[in-house]
């Protein structure tokens, strides 16, 4: 997997008397999870299923004859961007200038920055990526013509004729950014048309937000916002204020994607416009919050199975201090912990190269800095101090950001190479 880099002792879980590797060489050193070559805890990605995901998704998205930008701040990871680009992605999505600039040291050149630009020191990053990458097409979200405003005016500060790409952001009522009315829509996209400081390239919305995990809900909540963000394409391209290209569509997607692809087909359009999808967290996927959502896409799509969880999280039994309660050696240091506790998904005895599904009533309850406590009933077995577990995520984000490497590994738990992550 490139591009390569060095590991060493100052990224935990690498072992600390082992000598620094390239990764492209931490195959040859013959490390096993299972036979405890490295310190615990230790995340990492099936190899497997890694690659399943990104073939995927992909897939998917050239069915449906849409583009996929995949989100680029779940993992920040120059090598996932890599083998993104690679299996067909149009480009990457962004939430910030910072990570956008590590996108483009990858190879990106195209990105979405999926979020609103303000502050002059991001539209200087923006303007000096953009000069230094004639081949580079950014655009980033405008939901304000005060934000316009603030665009407008570093122009005139920096006296710079630079006219910078952007979405026009739908947002939904209560929740976060975006023009909440057609009316607002309208009016933003004359203001930015008549500026010399921005340009429109399309129309931009993120579905997210009205996700309960329920097709009777999600299906027409999703369908009025896609309703909404095609009226104001339309109005907008009757008034001339889209580009003469295809202008772009473009949704989130990550939990309920084929409930935008409407929107992304351009439904009801009379001209092509470029439909963008922007999922993130498929490309681990995981055992809690996605595959809850993902199993009502399939029921909803008719495929039996789809993505699969490659990122867990690997601890030892540290202490088994009293009946029903055992310490890991895993805290929220390691792991996420945002939207659920994590979930024991293997078991593997002390000194044993074998793991097997754990006892369904195992379970996490808490979490500290360092410590995962795992509650069990006694009469299903008892882990012993020394046995492995693996532990599954809820929302791969954050527990990307919380390592500075992560092995990949193959079905029987060899060290196959790695990824970094930049955050």
């Amino acid at each position: 997997m490139q591009p390569d880099f060095l590991i060493d002792a100052h990224s935990k879980s690498y072992p600390l008397a082992a000598a620094p590797t390239q990764a492209s060489n931490l195959a040859a050193r013959g490390w096993n999870v299972l036979r405890d070559d490295l310190p615990y805890p230790l995340a990492v990605i099936r190899q497997s299923a890694l690659a399943h995901n990104a073939r995927w998704m992909q897939d998917y998205a050239a069915r449906r004859q849409i583009q996929f930008a995949p989100h680029g701040k779940t993992t920040m990871s120059p090598q996932l961007f890599d083998l993104q680009l690679k299996g067909g992605a149009w480009g990457l999505t962004f939430a910030t200038i910072f990570q956008l600039a590590v996108g483009v040291e990858a190879g990106a050149r195209r990105a979405i920055i999926a979020n609103q630009v303000v502050a002059p020191a991001d539209l200087e990053g923006l303007d000096a990526l953009l000069t230094r990458h004639a081949d580079l097409r950014v655009w980033f979200l405008v939901d304000s013509i005060s934000q316009l405003r603030c665009i407008e005016d570093w122009s005139r500060a920096r006296n710079s004729a630079r006219r910078f790409e952007v979405l026009i952001e739908v947002g939904i009522p209560g929740q976060r950014t975006g023009v909440r009315s057609h009316e607002e829509a309208l009016a933003l996209a004359q203001a930015i048309h008549a500026s010399s400081s921005a340009q429109l390239g399309g129309i931009e919305c993120y579905e997210g937000g009205l996700t309960q995990c329920d097709s009777a809900h999600d299906i027409p909540a999703v369908a009025e916002l896609v309703r909404r963000v095609v009226e104001i394409a339309k109005a907008c391209d009757a008034q001339g204020l889209l580009p003469d290209e295809a202008p772009i569509l473009s949704a989130g997607g990550s939990a309920i994607f084929d409930l935008v692809v409407p929107l992304l087909q351009g439904a009801g359009l009379s001209r092509p416009f470029t439909g963008v999808l922007r999922s993130g967290c498929y490309i681990t996927h995981d055992h809690g919050n996605y595959r809850r959502l993902l199993k009502l896409v399939e029921q909803r799509e008719g495929v039996p199975d789809s993505l699969q969880a490659a990122l867990e999280v690997w601890a030892m039994v540290q202490s088994v201090p009293e009946p029903g309660l055992a310490l890991l050696t895993c805290g929220r240091r390691d792991i996420s912990y945002d939207l659920e506790m994590p979930s024991v998904q293997r078991h593997a005895p002390r000194g044993s190269q074998e793991a097997q599904p754990a006892p369904a009533g195992w379970t996490i309850s808490a979490l500290n800095d360092q410590h995962a406590y795992l509650r069990f009933d006694p009469a299903q077995g008892t882990p012993a101090v020394g046995d492995r577990i693996a532990l599954g995520i809820s929302h791969p984000c954050t527990t990307f950001d919380k390592w500075r490497w992560i092995p990949v590994v193959d079905d029987a738990w060899n060290l196959v190479d790695a990824i970094e992550t930049r955050f």
